[in-house]
């Protein structure tokens, strides 16, 4: 079965009795271990238990398939349900997922944790389409959903959050559940009471490869070629990978293509949430009058298609990215602007 986004924080909380393997996969891996987490805690109140925890790698499943059905069937020391978890298994081992769903050995929950796998994987089809599967989606955080995490984060510490400041982190926050579950105790312990202000937000988050993708994106916005070749490998040299700079500027974009070609973009990009962070938003609006809702969308067509080709081409995932984020710069309408400006140099 398909789990919806929306009911997979539910579900991971309280798994259907009838499943008895739950594939958890995404972009976000740290939100993958946080539900990960909450579906072993649904059977155990201990996930170091050994007498009631297996582990397992891709690898062992995949050369070992009878290791899956042995330890689910195994029984836990002094009796309880056990769990088992599968790492980084491999599309290789579909198959056997696909084959322990049909029969499932024993009582054990299975819960299998896997990057981001797209509509064509045969693995994540094993556990969509079996009865007693489950396949659990995890998407970054974004929009009113991050908004509200980062809300409901700050109460559990006792603080409030500004307008304002809720808008800085929601722009450089919401990559990776973990990461941003850290960045804001960080802020708790820097703030310790009262609500949080922007100045408070600008000094405790923000200031590594987040910065420096949303230089990516606003560069290729802009149109500016040195810009962008600084952004992309300072985002690289501080940690991040070839493909988070497609994703981060294609989010920038996505929020462009809400307000391009609204009769009146100004009030378009006050109404937007999260809102634009006031410093930047002199800048957003710009890009929004520029771009056309029409080339917004070759955009976001062109780097969706620049990310399936970095997962399965085989050719070299930062030449893929730089030379894609490039191209679209090139075209950039403020880029064209100031050419002729400057009398086409």
């Amino acid at each position: 079965m398909k789990v919806k986004p929306a009911n997979a924080d539910r579900f991971a909380a309280k798994p259907d009795a009838n499943i008895r393997a739950v594939l958890v996969y995404g972009p976000d891996r740290g939100l993958v271990r946080e539900r990960a987490g909450k579906l072993i805690r649904s059977v155990v109140t201990d996930p170091e238990d050994p007498f009631r925890v297996a582990e397992l790698t891709g690898d062992q499943v995949k050369k070992t398939p009878a290791a899956l059905a042995d330890e689910a069937a195994a029984m836990a020391f002094g009796g309880g349900q056990r769990v088992v978890i599968v790492r980084a298994p491999t599309e290789d081992t579909a198959n056997t997922f696909r084959d322990f769903l049909a029969d499932p050995a024993g009582d054990a929950l299975v819960v299998v944790e896997a990057g981001d796998l797209d509509g064509r994987s045969k693995l994540r089809a094993a556990f969509e389409k079996a009865d007693r599967g489950a396949a659990l989606p995890c998407y970054r955080d974004e929009g009113r959903d991050l908004s509200g995490l980062i809300q409901e984060t700050l109460k559990g510490y006792g603080l409030s959050v500004s307008r304002e400041a809720l808008g800085y982190l929601s722009q450089h926050l919401g990559a990776d559940r973990g990461i941003t579950r850290s960045e804001l105790e960080k802020l708790a312990l820097y703030k310790g009471s009262g609500e949080v202000q922007l100045e408070d937000a600008t000094s405790c988050v923000g200031d590594s490869a987040a910065l420096s993708l949303d230089d990516v994106a606003n560069a290729v916005a802009d149109g500016d070629l040195a810009g962008l070749e600084r952004a992309f490998d300072r985002a690289l040299a501080e940690g991040a990978n070839a493909i988070q700079p497609l994703r981060a500027t294609a989010n920038h974009f996505k929020r462009l293509h809400q307000v391009a070609g609204a009769r009146d973009v100004e009030q378009a990009v006050d109404k937007l949430r999260p809102p634009v962070f006031w410093k930047a938003k002199p800048r957003f609006t710009a890009q929004a009058k520029a771009w056309s809702p029409a080339l917004v969308g070759q955009v976001l067509d062109g780097l969706l298609d620049a990310e399936a080709r970095c997962k399965s081409t085989g050719m070299p995932v930062e030449a893929v990215a730089a030379r894609e984020l490039m191209r679209i710069a090139s075209r950039s309408p403020l880029r064209q602007r100031r050419k002729q400006t400057a009398g086409g140099r």
